[in-house]
């Protein structure tokens, strides 16, 4: 800037009477004392006034659209340099984005700081609305993994697959004596009162298979459901009684007992495994995994419930037990429930790092110039994790400083512990064993937490978000 400038001048909007293409884009200053500084395509130079001057205005910067909507350049046209998204800037021209950080001088202290926004782009995303849903909403409970060809039951408005929610269907009604009366919901155990394709949902299925294609299921898998599968319109389920206004009497003892065990779909209220069976009124846990029941013995050697997220899951039980899936009886795989160091991985979950895959990528990079298998990096950071080596405050598990390698947790709490160990692999790592793409790029404030991450993907691989926040620290 020239001799006599005030450090804290603020830039002049376009003079008022440009015509042509009108107001495109904007400088946000930091300061909201100072008012926004609009740019239009016929006038696109950006001038200060020098306030020793009376109010003269001195050209400093030229900002002109790009050929791409959502980019622009600008140009230094003062004497002094100028500062660009952390670069110093002579007279050359550099390219800019929006969120791109502008200072009007050589140096941050004595200038304002100004932030480039394109308005024109704020149309446009109105008309391309984007959903942010997390792919673990959108599993089904029976089989966990995403739906396919999904359906609704109603009331409870839980969705599952068509082929997975037809065959607990079937089963539940060759289990059930009382043909009129509506199956529960696998998920709550609410009385199902009708189920429908949800063509809704099933565009977001096929939005996230085509964003994260390792989601797909083989043909085999596809075929097996599809031949399952009964739904093909809203369908009601049982008879709707009227409700008589009289009161119920109260069913008798064998009258319960037998209701509630037909219900309950528990192997262990019909005869005995393990010299346990269940007593009358026997309190139970539904199973997350499948929708099935068991007893509910918290003092047992086998672990019913993920400490992760307390969640039950009868699949390691049932195994120890020797009872297996019948068609009265659903267990869910024992692979659902294991201990974690029985669990073999064999590939990256593309829920890692928040679902950033340009991190995933640069994380599948370092393992493979590491030249080891990724079981062998797991393992050699969950003896650290059992060493108490690694900060637990980023583990997004309950119960963070009981859980060890012979814990028992259910998939969900497993790829949450893998993106934990995977956070510690590549912040650990010496910046000059990262990929030349990842080694030259800043890191973001926000770090992990960042939001901007899953919507931009130009701030996503610009910098580097496996690192802790600095927004706010001295």
């Amino acid at each position: 800037m020239d001799a006599g400038e005030c450090s804290s001048s603020q830039p002049c909007a376009p003079s008022p009477d440009a015509s042509g293409g009108g107001v495109w884009a904007k400088l946000v200053p930091a300061d909201s004392a100072f008012p926004e500084v609009e740019l239009d395509e016929e006038d696109p130079v950006v001038c200060s006034r020098v306030t020793p001057a009376g109010g003269e205005e001195v050209a400093w910067c030229e900002i002109r659209r790009g050929a791409d909507a959502s980019s622009a350049t600008i140009r230094n046209l003062s004497s002094d340099a100028i500062i660009v998204d952390g670069r110093i800037i002579q007279q050359e021209a550099v390219d800019i984005k929006p969120g791109s950080e502008i200072v009007p001088g050589p140096q941050k202290d004595g200038h304002l700081l100004y932030t480039f926004d394109i308005t024109d782009l704020k149309d446009q995303d109105k008309n391309n609305i984007k959903i942010v849903l997390d792919i673990e909403n959108a599993k089904c409970s029976i089989c966990l993994t995403l739906w396919h060809d999904v359906v609704t039951v109603a009331p409870c408005l839980h969705n599952f697959c068509n082929g997975c929610f037809s065959e607990w269907l079937r089963r539940s009604s060759a289990n059930s004596r009382d043909k009129s009366q509506s199956a529960a919901c696998p998920q709550c155990r609410t009385a199902v009162q009708s189920v429908g394709r949800n063509h809704f949902l099933h565009n977001i299925e096929e939005a996230i298979l085509q964003a994260f294609s390792s989601l797909q299921r083989s043909d085999e898998e596809i075929a097996l459901l599809e031949s399952y599968a009964s739904v093909k319109t809203n369908i009601v389920l049982g008879k709707q009684r009227n409700q008589s206004r009289k009161r119920r009497l109260p069913r008798s003892n064998d009258e319960i007992d037998h209701t509630d065990r037909a219900d309950s779909l528990c192997p262990q209220c019909g005869a005995e495994f393990g010299g346990f069976r269940c007593s009358p009124g026997a309190p139970h846990l539904p199973c997350n995994g499948c929708g099935g029941m068991m007893p509910a013995r918290p003092n047992t050697t086998i672990p019913q419930k993920c400490l992760g997220c307390d969640r039950a899951f009868c699949g390691a039980y049932w195994c120890s037990l020797g009872v297996s899936s019948s068609q009265h009886n659903p267990i869910c795989d024992q692979e659902t429930f294991k201990m974690i160091s029985q669990r073999h991985i064999s590939s990256v979950p593309v829920t890692i790092h928040g679902g950033n895959q340009y991190e995933k990528d640069i994380t599948e990079r370092c393992i493979q110039q590491s030249g080891k298998a990724l079981q062998a990096v797991i393992s050699e950071w969950t003896v650290k994790f059992d060493n108490k080596e690694l900060d637990r405050s980023r583990l997004q598990l309950n119960h963070v400083d009981e859980i060890t390698s012979r814990t028992y947790v259910c998939n969900q709490c497993y790829n949450k512990f893998i993106d934990f160990l995977l956070y510690w692999f590549r912040v650990s790592m010496p910046r000059n064993l990262l990929p030349p793409d990842a080694a030259n790029r800043d890191s973001c404030w926000y770090g992990f937490m960042c939001r901007t991450q899953h919507h931009r993907p130009d701030h996503a691989k610009k910098l580097n978000h496996v690192c802790r926040p600095t927004r706010g620290n001295p």
